[in-house]
C-alpha cells in the first residue's frame, strides 16, 4: 500500500474577482500541488467555469470536481462537459462524482430538479459513470475511423479522464470500487482515525482484487494550529472539540508532525491523495514539499 505517491490537492470554489481565482490555481501549482478541486454547490463558482478558467492560468496543475452532484445533471451534460473540458485544459481534467451531499436537497429544489431517494440518486450516479465512459469511447471510435466530417469533440486522455467516486453507505463504496480511479472516502469531519479505518477496509472487502489498483483519497478540513472561528460553520462543529475527540480530518503540530501522520495513513490504510480545504493551502504547503511525489 506503501508503493503509490503522494498527490496533493487543494479544494477551493471561491473568489473576490477573476484575477484572485486565476492567482489561486497558478499559487496551488506554483507551491507543488498537483489538483485544484471545485466544489458543486450553489454558493460556489460553477464548476466548469472555475475549472476553465484556471485551466487557461496554469500548464501542469490537474483539474477536478470534488464532487458533481449527479442528481443536478443529466448523464449526457456530464460526458459532454467532461470531454470539453478535458479538451481545453490539454488533458488534466479528472471527473469526480458523487450521489449528492448532505444539503444539496434543497439545491435540486431550487433549480426545479428531482432529488430523489439515496438509492435512485447512486443508480443516476451509475448511469452517469456508465454514459461518460461509453461517450468518450463512441468519440474516439469515431475520431479513428474519420466518421465525422471536420474535427471531432475527443478528449485528450484515452480512454478518458480519471474518475472520482466519492462516498460512504457500501452500496455507494461497491459503485466506486467497480467503476472508479480514484475513491474519495466520505468520513465526515467527526471521524476519527478508527473511523477512516473502517471505512477502508469496507472498501477493501467490496473492492476485492481491485483494492490495489485505486487510489484512496481523503479531504483534510483543517491543518495546523491556529483554526480560524469561521470553520466552525463550515464544519458544523467547534474545532477545539473536534480536535479534542481525535477528527481525523484536522491535522495539528508542526510540518514534520503532520507528513509523518501522513505517512502513517498510508503505510497502515494506503490513503495517498490528500486534499486540503484552500484556505490551508499555505499551512500545508511545507509538507507537499516533502512528501508530493514520494
Amino acid at each position: 500500500m506503501a508503493d503509490r505517491p503522494f498527490r496533493f490537492g487543494i479544494v477551493a470554489g471561491l473568489a473576490a474577482a477573476g484575477p484572485t481565482w486565476a492567482e489561486t490555481a497558478r499559487r496551488a501549482e506554483n507551491l507543488g500541488y498537483a489538483t485544484l478541486l471545485v466544489p458543486d454547490t450553489l454558493w460556489t463558482l460553477s464548476p466548469w467555469v472555475a475549472l476553465g478558467a484556471a485551466a487557461a492560468g496554469t500548464s501542469t496543475l490537474r483539474l477536478g470536481t470534488f464532487v458533481l452532484n449527479a442528481p443536478l445533471r443529466t448523464p449526457a451534460a456530464v460526458a459532454h462537459e467532461t470531454m470539453s473540458l478535458d479538451l481545453v485544459s490539454g488533458g488534466r481534467f479528472e471527473l469526480g462524482l458523487g450521489a449528492g451531499r448532505h444539503g444539496a436537497e434543497a439545491e435540486a429544489a431550487r433549480l426545479g430538479l428531482r432529488w430523489g431517494t439515496p438509492g435512485e440518486r447512486v443508480d443516476q450516479l451509475a448511469e452517469t459513470i456508465r454514459t461518460v465512459k461509453e461517450t468518450l469511447a463512441k468519440s474516439a471510435a469515431d475520431a479513428a475511423a474519420g466518421q465525422a466530417r471536420g474535427p471531432v469533440l475527443r478528449a485528450v486522455q484515452q480512454p478518458g479522464p480519471p474518475i472520482m467516486v466519492a462516498g460512504a453507505g457500501r452500496r455507494l463504496l461497491t459503485l466506486a470500487a467497480r467503476e472508479a480511479d480514484i475513491v474519495a472516502l466520505g468520513v465526515p469531519p467527526t471521524g476519527t482515525e478508527y473511523d477512516l479505518a473502517t471505512k477502508v477496509g469496507e472498501l477493501r472487502d467490496v473492492a476485492g482484487d481491485r483494492f490495489d489498483r485505486l487510489e484512496i483519497a481523503y479531504n483534510l478540513a483543517a491543518v495546523g494550529d491556529e483554526l480560524p472561528g469561521w470553520l466552525a460553520g463550515q464544519l458544523g462543529a467547534d474545532p477545539a472539540e473536534l480536535v479534542r475527540s481525535g477528527s481525523a480530518a484536522i491535522l495539528r503540530g508542526t510540518s514534520t508532525e503532520v507528513a509523518d501522520a501522513l505517512r502513517r495513513r498510508r503505510d497502515a490504510l494506503g490513503i495517498s491523495y490528500i486534499t486540503v480545504n484552500g484556505a490551508f493551502m499555505d499551512q500545508l504547503a511545507p509538507v507537499v514539499e516533502a512528501l508530493a511525489g514520494r
